[in-house]
């Protein structure tokens, strides 16, 4: 085989990479159920009239088809494609199975994704995921919005990362500010603002003008509540001060403002109302949430989502939710490409049994057992070579310690390769350092 090209978007991560990878997530995880989510994976692949029927999401979906299927394509249950996110393909789920589901209904997945898009640092085709959302029969209340951040907050908080700063908007306050200074499309003019960052206010502008309709006075007003911004409830005084009236701006003033009170009463700087965060996917009805890692604003968002009413329904039956994801791939992508991330050692393995001689390799493992037993990752040296060249194994992959087991009777030992250290120790008795036991992230 010749040497393979390697396929960008695609990220492998090293061992080491992937051991931090599985730190995180353990760490996620456990904030997740303590808040009371339950675990949920859903099925990779979705209708493709599902995935493209929300959201400007059509030049990203990979279609998959068999390699001897009909060259005209895809068709009727035959027309799948990977899921692009995992808020639609649980949306689906919810739809399917809302008779054996408790309402309200908390869910965490954490699972792969993928999407068509140019890939670039921290932006990759494949990705991992992990989400929480919380979806109720008919109606949700607001106070769910307000949770988001609190959750979020304490998982990346349990994290070796730089501080984060979550941006928070509600949908209903750019929509009805958008009616209320005369425009007819709010959603087009949303998709305009939200390219703010991107392409500056100019030409935010003027795409207002072309797709919105927007004349110069309310393009001007449009892009003055976008600059609003405020780590307190002080952004509502300040919206209200642009003279706007509707009721549904009202109603996104005042659930915006219970979010950013109750993160501020949590966790004081965590969450800032920033008006010009509106989320490019057309199912966000409500708050809708951005997060900036400290250092790494350039990079754009690690995790996002917000309040969805409309995405889940049968007939009469709304299943209205609100959730937020964190990019875990593209969070890691970025510090691995800073080298901001390290672990102590690149194998799980504490001990290192040596062999004295492969006649003797039974007592070797017989040591291996009793240490697994007990809990401490322990692996028997490959070759009965000399000691010496058995310690610089150990040394090459960072294993702590190498135990020795006696030989004619005498007690075993163990040394601690880093500080020379060697005792005399027992196989049922002996335990490292709480330290040593598992690699460490930092």
């Amino acid at each position: 085989m010749s040497k393979p090209t390697p396929i960008s978007g695609f990220p492998e991560w090293t061992p080491g990479q992937r051991m931090i990878e599985q730190f995180v997530l353990d760490r996620i995880r456990a904030t997740f159920e303590l808040y009371g989510f339950a675990p949920l994976e859903t099925r990779s692949v979705e209708p493709l009239d599902q995935l493209l029927r929300k959201g400007e999401t059509s030049k990203e979906v990979y279609v998959l088809r068999r390699l001897q299927a009909d060259t005209d394509g895809p068709a009727g249950d035959d027309a799948l494609g990977l899921h692009f996110d995992l808020t639609v393909p649980f949306a689906r789920y919810v739809l399917e199975n809302a008779g054996k589901l408790q309402f309200p209904f908390r869910r965490y997945q954490i699972q792969k994704v993928w999407r068509g898009e140019r890939p670039q640092e921290g932006r990759y085709r494949e990705f991992l995921q992990a989400d929480i959302d919380i979806v109720d029969r008919d109606t949700l209340p607001a106070h769910y919005e307000a949770e988001m951040p609190l959750v979020i907050g304490d998982a990346l908080r349990s994290l070796p990362i730089p501080p984060v700063r979550i941006q928070v908007n509600n949908r209903k306050i750019c929509e009805g500010f958008y009616r209320g200074v005369g425009l007819t499309d709010p959603e087009a003019a949303l998709r305009a603002v939200d390219k703010l960052d991107k392409i500056g206010p100019a030409r935010v502008a003027e795409l207002l003008a072309e797709t919105a309709g927007a004349s110069e006075a309310q393009a001007k007003a449009c892009l003055a509540l976008a600059e609003i911004s405020a780590a307190d409830a002080s952004f509502a005084d300040a919206v209200r001060a642009l003279g706007v009236s509707d009721p549904l701006l009202d109603e996104g003033i005042e659930e915006l403002v219970a979010v950013v009170e109750t993160a501020a009463a949590h966790s004081p700087g965590l969450c800032v109302a920033d008006l010009r965060i509106a989320r490019g996917l057309d199912y966000y009805t409500g708050t809708v949430y951005e997060t900036q890692m400290i250092g790494y604003e350039r990079f754009g968002s690690i995790c996002s989502g917000g309040r969805y009413d409309n995405l889940a329904s049968s007939g009469a039956t709304r299943f209205p939710g609100v959730g937020i994801s964190i990019g875990v791939t593209r969070l890691l992508g970025l510090l691995f490409g800073a080298e901001a991330l390290s672990v102590s050692r690149t194998v799980p393995t504490c001990v290192l049994v040596a062999v004295t001689s492969e006649d003797a390799r039974p007592a070797s493992n017989r040591v291996a057992e009793a240490l697994r037993s007990r809990g401490v990752p322990t692996e028997v040296s490959p070759s009965a070579a000399k000691f010496g060249k058995q310690i610089r194994y150990a040394e090459r992959r960072g294993i702590p310690y190498v135990w020795f087991p006696g030989a004619q009777g005498a007690a075993d030992e163990v040394k601690d390769i880093r500080s020379g250290e060697q005792i005399a120790a027992a196989a049922g008795e002996w335990t490292p350092p709480r330290e040593d036991l598992k690699p460490l992230v930092s």
